[in-house]
């Protein structure tokens, strides 16, 4: 049957008296079958070079061979000097012993953090101070033995960086504090868009013969027209050949409605004049074409839809080619705008999303909108996606290739959060202050997750009800900083 070991963070203060050279003695901790001991060397601490020794023996006296042990030895950011330290090399020597090796670069007060795995047992973590020019290590918890009749820890007992305030200085200075508490997080995205024509409405004017252009009746882009309104003449020989089919066919259907089989040349007209409705010719211009009793030589050429010339690649006299594209038109009802977010912002946003838009121009109207799509592909020079908003757009205030501030309301359910001023930025690591009562303040690293306006998602280190300095932490912070530097004097 396999030992079960854990490990429990205790406080320790190691003696300056070695055992071992300068080695300082070691102290023994028994805890859930578990006896650890803990020794530093020098006894006292020195800037250079510096030896933690573990020893784990099990609750048979075993020793406690082949754990997983990391210790790491740190001193965060301070003012414009950056953090300092790192993890110490730990090296097994057998018989449940291990040796950690670490470098302290300045006097004062470092971070000791250990962390014990024994096979698939959970991981144990201890964190702790030592201090350039005094004896051993100080770890959390309280040692065996401690008088607690008191119930307040003293300077010795407590946890590191843990202080206390008088509570009438805190008044004097402004410290408050507030719960941290779970509420529903919605994160705010500020991009700008740009409008576009919705692609879905544009119609492009295109002839399937050849020919050339007459007179043009729209000239300029930008302009209005309505479906059915004529934009070009156009001469093209297949067009008045097809008439004189038509016109022939028709004088063949009134011929035959004097013999015996009036209904016999009927599929000639039908046939005759559904080639030319193919050819984009409209049925007024084929009903004068009736009327007149001969071909038109320049047949006028109509709008499909309703809405403005995006496009015009004619002039008149110019000759053309069957689908060569002769005018777009676009319907302004509705507009699209496209808008780029950052490759980090991606994982926020998805179809269905509101959003607010807002023009430069007109900056006290606000447009609500939805993401409609969120496009698969990168840009690979920007590192940016692309996504679709779509709304109406019945007074034309927006125009193709305007810009629009598009602010993206993405919900990110409940979340644990603090505000902002609470969190402290120490290199790659945050903290906050927690107040435990009393007037006593001890920090916190945290893991901080989204941010939305003045408040931050906190996703590790505190629970929800801790109480957290949320107004001068700045004066917080500084008075934990001294309290540690004055305890290596």
């Amino acid at each position: 049957m396999k030992a079960t070991y854990s490990l429990l963070a205790v406080a320790l203060l190691v003696g300056v008296t070695g055992c071992d050279g300068n080695r300082s003695a070691p102290a023994a901790v028994h805890a859930d079958g578990m006896t650890i001991e803990v020794a530093v060397e020098p006894a006292s601490l020195r800037v250079g070079e510096n030896t933690v020794w573990l020893e784990l023996r099990g609750e048979d006296g075993r020793a406690a061979a082949g754990a997983e042990v990391e210790v790491s030895v740190r001193m965060h950011a301070m003012g414009a000097m950056p953090a300092m330290g790192g993890p110490a090399a730990v090296t097994e020597l057998g018989g449940g012993r291990y040796r950690a090796d670490f470098e302290l670069g300045m006097g004062g007060t470092w971070n000791i953090e250990i962390a014990a795995r024994i096979a698939a047992g959970p991981t144990a973590r201890v964190e702790g101070s030592l201090t350039v020019g005094s004896p051993g290590v100080r770890l959390k918890g309280a040692p065996t033995g401690a008088s607690e009749a008191a119930g307040k820890p003293t300077p010795d007992d407590r946890p590191p960086g843990e202080f206390r305030i008088e509570p009438s200085r805190l008044q004097r200075i402004g410290v408050k504090v507030a719960r941290a508490q779970k509420k529903p997080m919605t994160v705010s995205l500020r991009t700008v868009g740009r409008v576009v024509s919705e692609e879905t409405t544009l119609e492009d004017v295109s002839l399937k013969v050849r020919g050339w252009v007459g007179e043009i009746h729209v000239d300029a882009v930008g302009d209005p027209v309505e479906r059915g309104e004529v934009l070009f003449a156009v001469y093209s020989p297949e067009l008045y050949a097809a008439q004189e089919e038509y016109l022939q066919a028709l004088r063949s259907q009134q011929r035959a409605r004097t013999t015996a089989a009036p209904d016999r040349a009927d599929y000639l007209v039908t046939s005759a004049r559904n080639r030319l409705r193919l050819w984009d010719i409209a049925d007024a211009d084929l009903d004068r074409v009736e009327r007149a009793g001969k071909p038109i030589e320049h047949l006028p050429i109509r709008a499909p839809v309703s809405g403005y010339v995006a496009e015009k690649n004619i002039v008149e006299g110019a000759a053309f080619a069957p689908g060569d594209r002769l005018y777009r038109i676009a319907s302004l009802t509705h507009v699209w705008i496209e808008v780029q977010v950052y490759e980090s912002d991606l994982p926020l946003v998805e179809a269905g999303q509101r959003a607010t838009v807002t023009l430069p121009y007109l900056p006290e109207r606000r447009l609500d909108a939805e993401v409609a799509y969120v496009y698969p592909t990168l840009d690979r020079a920007t590192r940016t996606g692309r996504l679709r908003l779509e709304l109406p757009n019945p007074d034309r205030a927006l125009r193709p290739d305007m810009y629009a501030n598009v602010q993206i309301h993405a919900d990110r359910g409940e979340r644990l959060v603090v505000p902002e001023s609470s969190v402290l930025h120490a290199g790659e690591r945050s903290f906050v202050f927690r107040a435990l009562g009393d007037g006593r303040f001890r920090p916190q690293a945290v893991e901080v997750g989204l941010r939305s306006g003045d408040e931050v998602e906190i996703r590790e280190g505190i629970s929800e009800g801790d109480e957290i300095v949320t107004s001068g932490t700045f004066l917080i912070a500084s008075e934990s900083r001294l309290r540690a530097a004055l305890e290596q004097w």
